[in-house]
């Protein structure tokens, strides 16, 4: 790998993307009452400032240089140190502009979108606040420092998703977040555990350098991967950890986007590829992430055919998408799945901040089969709404068409997953087409009330879904396909990251040109097919499904999401319930508050009888001294 320099001069301005969020939570947090409706525009612009910098180290780093720097020693013991410190390389430089751009515009299109709230200067610290621990995550140089800020984030999802908290179900949505993410985090800790003891260290560089020196294959890189790799499970949502993604949705709009697009569940894909060396020298792990993901992207996206409510139809795609991208970095195509990360944050943020838009729109309204003809009064939101849908379809020149490409091409060589993975890329474009048709197309199907609501939203929320539909369309230029002899660039931006597991996988199972052609034509031939589908269905024939009705058979199973919420409950949750009864019931009642209340009672009995002898006559105190000084010298005279 190339020796990377170090701009001194550049540190400061790198420890200013962090800490300007974080100001500005603070600011919101003590003076929020004080800055009134001003709060949310210095939250919004303490991001922007965040991404200004991100784009100045951008520019002076490339990815011929990086920062990587100790702030202070937080712990030190024999050889250890752990230090609090920063990475600024390639792959931090892309997610941190990632991060603070679209976190920049999620801000501002909240403006618009929460003005209403009473809790408006509150929800805009918690934003700050999630952004401050999302870059702390991307830009620690340790995996101490990366669990921080992955703890911080879900810390801060709990926050965001239960905002609204006096509804019973959405703080339930909230703690079945925030309890699901500690059962991988639990893994990502012990793998932690494991590198301390038998890495000699945190910091990435002594993990990888020593991690280099063990066979490819050796059981205890074996381990700490598959460790790590739970923890990644949890926070990105994959198979069996996913369910409460969808829940999330309880939370507002413009969190879904934040959580569910660009920044958090694309924590597990970040941690994995900053791990690639670790993952590449253990190649069982990295088949149990290929057909981790594959399964997914599969079961997921299947789910998504039969929800009826927007949001969970995009929860179900999220899900889906980030499987496709856990299968990518399985088949050691790291910068294929990194280059997913980046062009689905584009298009699936601004799916999102669409839906929210046509929410708004509704009065509120989520249910798909209530809406219908929106087009013609917010057109707005419509076409940029299309132009993200056929991106996530993977229609060209849109920019998932390249992401999707690059990674069906990687899998050609393993048929069963190219298959499986095609298969679910189809049924993406069909449940996003319905999604887009029952939405925007046909007739309106909702109240006169909500008709009358019916309005385009304000500039603050429909300039964040212009800028993001530019980039959903032009993204996937920065990684053209060979076959059309243009340069890769994200790929060789990444290279310095992923050189050396390259030569660990041996050389990648590259197709020829013709290949590649005739694979980009039949997915897209199999995306145009289904979007032909979804119109027949939902819009020539108008076969909207009834509100409040039942359905049958499979379609029952599919609409019901297999049931996995109401398995969980019925092995995991209620069975814990039954057993924190029982543990209330024999050990708090029957131990420990016996036992406390046996003390306390014993004080009081002691106290009470000790208060008999307190008489205030004089004589019978003498009386008392005389008796047990005869009793002390009897006992020395026994002795």
């Amino acid at each position: 790998m190339e020796q990377f320099i170090q701009p001194i001069n550049l540190i400061a301005p790198s420890l200013w993307v962090p800490l300007l969020p974080l100001l500005g939570f603070f600011l919101l947090t003590f003076f929020g009452k004080q800055l009134k409706s001003a709060g949310p525009w210095i939250a919004s612009l303490l991001v922007l400032g965040s991404f200004l910098l991100s784009v100045y180290l951008f520019v002076n780093l490339g990815n011929k240089q990086s920062l990587d720097y100790d702030v202070f020693t937080w712990m030190h013991w024999g050889e250890v140190s752990l230090n609090f410190g920063f990475l600024i390389d390639p792959l931090s430089l892309i997610m941190l502009l990632v991060i603070t751009g679209i976190g920049f515009l999620i801000h501002l299109y909240s403006i618009g979108y929460m003005h209403h709230d009473e809790g408006f200067v509150r929800f805009f610290s918690y934003l700050n606040l999630f952004i401050f621990f999302m870059l702390l995550l991307v830009m620690g140089n340790s995996y101490l420092i990366m669990f921080i800020g992955w703890e911080g984030v879900g810390l801060c999802s709990y926050l965001l998703i239960g905002f609204w908290y006096t509804n019973d179900a959405y703080n339930d949505a909230a703690k079945k977040a925030f309890i699901m993410n500690r059962i991988g985090d639990l893994g990502f800790l012990l793998g932690m555990f494991f590198m301390l003891f038998y890495l000699g260290g945190l910091d990435f560089a002594t993990v990888l350098s020593n991690a280099a020196e063990f066979e490819k294959g050796a059981p205890l890189l074996v381990v700490i991967t598959l460790l790590l790799f739970v923890g990644a499970m949890g926070k990105s949502a994959q198979l069996p950890l996913y369910t409460w993604l969808p829940d999330a949705m309880a939370g507002p709009t413009p969190v879904s986007a934040l959580i569910h697009a660009a920044t958090m569940v694309t924590a597990g894909i970040y941690m994995i590829v900053r791990s690639n060396i670790l993952f590449s020298l253990a190649p069982f792990t990295l088949e149990v992430v290929m057909w981790v993901g594959v399964a997914t992207s599969l079961f997921a996206a299947i789910i998504g055919i039969k929800q009826n409510d927007i949001k969970k139809v995009l929860a179900y795609s999220t899900v889906s998408q980030l499987g496709l991208m856990f299968a990518a970095l399985g088949l050691g195509a790291y910068t294929s799945g990194m280059f997913h990360v980046v062009t689905h944050a584009f298009f699936k943020a601004l799916l999102f901040l669409g839906a929210g838009s046509v929410i708004h729109a509704m009065g509120g309204e989520q249910d798909m089969r209530r809406m219908g003809g929106l087009w013609k009064y917010i057109k707005v939101t419509a076409i940029t709404f299309l132009i993200a849908t056929l991106a996530i379809s993977g229609i060209f020149p849109f920019a998932g068409f390249f992401s999707k490409d690059e990674i069906l091409a990687a899998a050609f060589h393993h048929k069963i997953v190219w298959v499986l993975l095609s298969v679910s890329s189809m049924i993406t474009a069909f449940y996003m087409f319905r999604l887009f048709f029952l939405t925007f197309f046909t007739s309106f199907r909702g109240t006169e009330e909500e008709k009358h609501h019916l309005h385009e939203s304000p500039w603050t929320m429909t300039l964040p879904l212009a800028i993001l539909s530019l980039f959903a369309i032009g993204a996937g230029f920065l990684g053209m396909p060979a076959v059309m002899h243009m340069p890769h660039w994200f790929n060789g931006f990444l290279a310095p990251v992923v050189e050396t597991s390259k030569s660990i996988l041996g050389e990648a199972h590259h197709v020829d040109h013709n290949t590649e052609i005739m694979l980009m034509l039949l997915a897209t031939a199999l995306a145009v097919t289904s979007i032909v589908i979804a119109y027949v269905f939902y819009v020539s024939r108008k076969t909207v499904p009834e509100p409040d009705t039942e359905t049958k058979g499979l379609a029952k199973w599919v609409a019901k999401k297999f049931y996995i919420d109401e398995l969980y409950n019925a092995v995991f949750v209620k069975p814990m319930m039954v057993l924190s009864d029982v543990f209330h019931v024999v050990i708090d009642k029957l131990v420990i508050d016996l036992f406390v209340n046996a003390s306390a009672w014993m004080v009081g009995f002691t106290g009470r009888t000790l208060r008999l002898v307190q008489t205030g006559n004089t004589g019978f105190y003498l009386f008392i001294m005389v008796f047990a000084m005869m009793v002390l010298l009897l006992i020395q005279l026994v002795q």
